[in-house]
């Protein structure tokens, strides 16, 4: 266990009095590790940190459990004093200021998006237990369902469900059903028009034959606005006025913005994160139940998944329909082999895999990110990090792909900044 810990935060982290902390002696008795991510100059922090810095010091004292969990601060401050001066309201290590590439690295591994973000990972594994720690803080406060990992979905949605006219049925009628888990909310202009979107790709999949079901988790501000919404929407619905229910359907699925429709197989195991994706670049819903593909078209619609994490783009010359196969069948075996290889150890694949042809989408991304002009072009783009890999070579053969990303992988490339 320290073992890997040591692997994933390294060596030395540093308190608020400044004095390291070693990683190795600090591993011996967890079995849960919670990492902070958060910013000093960013007020929900401070007021998040308030919260935790409550929780932590009751479990501390409380719980049987108190030697088991620990708290890492992970910082995005730029400024070391300021910095400095969050960590001295924190009772709980931090990493070093200056290690800002292990800090990007977990930023990328546990794909954060937004701050403050609470995500508690297995001491022993570094795999996610709980994804959204912050409801875990706000629900329960005295750390009694330590170590919070995760339920079945049947589990966690137990209950009555709403249809829109008002009659109620129990979760159980959607066994042996692909479910889509939509938290959005009124309020929230592109909920509103992926759900015009989702109502049609509904009709569409149960006129089909497949037994298929959505499931609303609304975050509406009061019922009459949940209400207004639902009416649009002709499947089930989670009561409002169960928040307990709603909170801990977050929870399960570490929800950190809206809309995200989370789309589930016949079993309640996950299928996909991306189903806002899949509606929208599959209006006639061909590919249901939208397994993830190893390699994607860039488009306006996906090009949101370029901020979660490290992404592999080929861009190549190509304007027409079907003129981008190629490309895609150059890559998707690299992409298959690691998809597999990261599925059989139960973690999510580090590097999203996109052919990008000549299209605006496309121009627009190589201004953004300053790339030349050349296709066929290979690259690995890291948004949050603001780094780009750049591999400008004549003839882009199977063997090259494999080895730059096996190289981007053992982090022997060096990033130019994006």
């Amino acid at each position: 266990m320290s073992e890997f810990l040591v692997s994933l935060l390294g060596e030395r982290l540093v308190n608020s009095e400044k004095a390291e902390v070693d990683v190795q002696s600090l591993g011996a008795k967890l079995s849960l590790v919670g990492l902070f991510f958060g910013c000093s100059l960013n007020a929900p922090c401070k007021q998040f940190n308030g919260s935790l810095c409550e929780f932590y010091s009751r479990f501390k004292k409380t719980s049987e459990h108190k030697d088991k969990l620990e708290i890492v601060f992970i910082s995005s401050d730029q400024d070391q004093k300021h910095w400095q001066d969050f960590l001295h309201e924190m009772p709980w290590p931090a990493l070093p200021f200056k290690d800002r590439h292990k800090k990007m690295k977990l930023w990328n591994k546990y794909k954060v998006t937004s701050i403050p973000s609470l995500v508690f990972v297995d001491a022993a594994t570094g795999k996610v237990v709980c994804r959204n720690g912050l409801l875990v803080v706000r629900d329960d406060p005295k750390g009694l369902e330590f170590p919070w990992g995760p339920k079945p979905f049947a589990e966690v949605v137990a209950g009555p469900l709403l249809r829109s006219n008002r009659q109620t049925t129990d979760s159980s009628s959607l066994e042996g059903h692909y479910v889509g888990v939509y938290f959005s909310a009124h309020w929230c202009p592109p909920c509103r028009s992926l759900t015009r979107v989702l109502v049609e790709s509904y009709r569409i999949v149960k006129e089909s034959g497949h037994k298929f079901e959505i499931v609303f988790v609304s975050a509406d501000r009061s019922e009459e606005s949940f209400k207004q919404y639902f009416s649009e929407m002709p499947w089930l619905a989670v009561p409002y006025s169960d928040e307990a229910r709603r909170s801990r359907l977050n929870r399960l699925y570490g929800i950190q913005g809206i809309p995200t429709l989370i789309l589930l197989d016949t079993e309640g195991h996950m299928i996909t994160r991306q189903g806002r994706v899949e509606v929208l670049n599959d209006p006639e819903c061909r590919l249901f139940p939208w397994h993830p593909r190893p390699v994607l078209e860039l488009s306006e619609s996906n090009a949101v998944q370029l901020h979660e994490g490290p992404c592999l783009v080929l861009f190549v010359d190509a304007e027409e329909e079907g003129e981008l196969e190629p490309a895609k069948e150059l890559i998707q075996p690299i992409a298959e082999k690691l998809m597999a290889k990261y599925k059989a150890k139960e973690e999510e694949t580090p590097l999203l895999f996109f052919v990008a042809g000549e299209d605006d989408m496309s121009d627009s991304l190589r201004d953004y990110t300053n790339l030349p002009e050349a296709a066929p072009l290979l690259t690995i783009l890291d948004m949050s990090a603001r780094a780009k890999y750049v591999r400008d070579v004549e003839e882009i053969t199977p063997a090259v792909v494999e080895q730059f990303v096996s190289d981007f992988l053992a982090e022997k490339l060096k990033p130019d900044p994006i």
